[in-house]
């Protein structure tokens, strides 16, 4: 049987037409979105107050998402990293859900959480007056819930590559546990930790099945980037010159983002 031998080992020749086929699935797509663009208006159709108002709301709250997931995350991704291999494992294992669920499911779970009807939210509404459905704070809830995992999961994986040895050394010569977090821990682990904040501002800006279902759809208060999007191809909101420029415009984010994480993956510097 003819074999081809690849840098990996010996792949056989016909292989390459299913790949093909796979790498022009995803890339076709996305090579139609380029030819759609109107470049003539694209600055234009960019700077439309509406598509303004949904970029800078995205920036906005996908910022703060992530500042979020950053404060959250850390702590959870240390637990995680640092406990038995039992309790880890039953962690990582929460944690990974938001990935796998449907967007739609988390908006409905944090509807049902957070809505006037449920225990939490008629508590924070009689409490502290605070009603977050359908609200700009949902949209950053939303972000949380989807982009948490991304970072959680990316820093854990650093951690656990950079071990405990240096901690040890450090503990050894008289650095206290705060001293040991910030000196030596989170720079081992500086580069998931990175590519975790990187990953998670980039699904955060992109959400938008959670946000629509749990945040809604108001121009300016909760109508981001993908939700204008969606809107303009349903006929309403900002044209479809618009739409399709923001649509490139996450894909020149999405790409960005590739980019800097490969740049801060450990192989990357060899």
């Amino acid at each position: 049987m003819s074999r081809w031998r690849g840098a990996g080992g010996f792949v056989p020749p016909i292989l390459a037409v299913p790949a093909v086929l796979g790498l022009a699935l995803l890339i076709l797509p996305l090579a139609a979105l380029v030819g759609r663009v109107e470049w003539s208006t694209l600055w234009a159709d960019i700077t439309a107050p509406a598509a303004v108002d949904a970029l800078l709301l995205s920036l906005r709250t996908g910022l703060t998402a992530t500042a979020l997931c950053i404060v959250l995350g850390v702590p959870l991704a240390l637990v995680m990293a640092r406990s038995g291999s039992r309790l880890s494992a039953m962690l990582r294992a929460l944690v990974t859900v938001p990935l796998v669920l449907p967007p739609m499911v988390g908006g409905v779970a944090l509807l049902f959480l957070f809505g006037r009807s449920a225990p939490l939210g008629v508590l924070l509404d009689e409490t502290w007056g605070l009603r977050i459905p359908f609200t700009t704070t949902a949209v950053v809830l939303a972000q949380t819930f989807v982009a948490l995992p991304f970072l959680v999961l990316a820093l854990e994986g650093s951690l656990r590559t950079s071990g405990v040895g240096y901690e040890r050394t450090a503990a050894t010569l008289g650095a206290g546990r705060w001293t040991i977090l910030r000196r030596v821990t989170l720079p081992l682990a500086a580069p998931g930790l990175i590519a975790g904040i990187v990953l998670c501002f980039a699904r955060a800006i992109g959400e938008f099945g959670a946000t629509a279902l749990f945040a809604g759809n108001a121009p300016g208060v909760t109508q981001t980037m993908p939700l204008a999007i969606y809107t303009a191809f349903n006929g309403s909101g900002v044209g479809q010159g618009t739409a399709v420029a923001l649509s490139l415009l996450l894909l020149l984010t999405a790409v960005t983002v590739l980019l800097l994480v490969r740049a801060w993956r450990p192989e990357a510097s060899r």
